[in-house]
């Protein structure tokens, strides 16, 4: 799998931000359920449930969704609670708030962005490594003080 360079992240946010995507969810608008879809969707309403795509999903500023979110790529710009996944890239743009866990290969966070949890890039779909389990790691001895 390619991972997307910085510069074609923005360049696809720029596409997107001109008028790409279908705009599924208006600011006023709110969806119970699961969203499943193909291209680009821009949601800038109230959204809980769960979201699947192999395709781009932008969360406006206006945005708030409550979902687990396996998606190819993210745009976050609003409010995301619950866990992402992203076959190919996460970027969180500011005033973006993200309280969940991550699993992609690439993330850009920008400056004025709220990240609340844990982001794995590596063995993606793979359980944590031993060490890295909460909790579990024992916290190594110091040596005593020199009087």
């Amino acid at each position: 799998m390619a991972l997307m360079r910085k510069e074609d992240v923005a360049a696809q946010a720029a596409a997107i931000a001109v008028g790409q995507t279908h705009t599924i969810l208006g600011p006023e608008a709110a969806f119970d359920g699961r969203l499943t879809f193909q291209g680009a969707v821009r949601i800038d309403g109230k959204f809980s449930g769960e979201i699947i795509t192999e395709d781009v999903l932008v969360v406006g500023e206006s945005a708030e969704v409550t979902a687990i979110v396996n998606v190819g790529s993210l745009i976050l710009n609003g409010l995301i609670r619950g866990n992402v996944r992203a076959k190919k890239a996460v970027e969180l743009h500011a005033p973006a708030r993200l309280y969940g866990d991550i699993e992609t290969p690439q993330l850009v966070i920008h400056s004025g962005v709220i990240f609340e949890g844990h982001c794995k890039m590596e063995n993606l779909g793979k359980e944590r490594p031993e060490i890295l389990k909460g909790g579990d790691a024992k916290p190594q001895s110091t040596p005593p003080a020199k009087t």
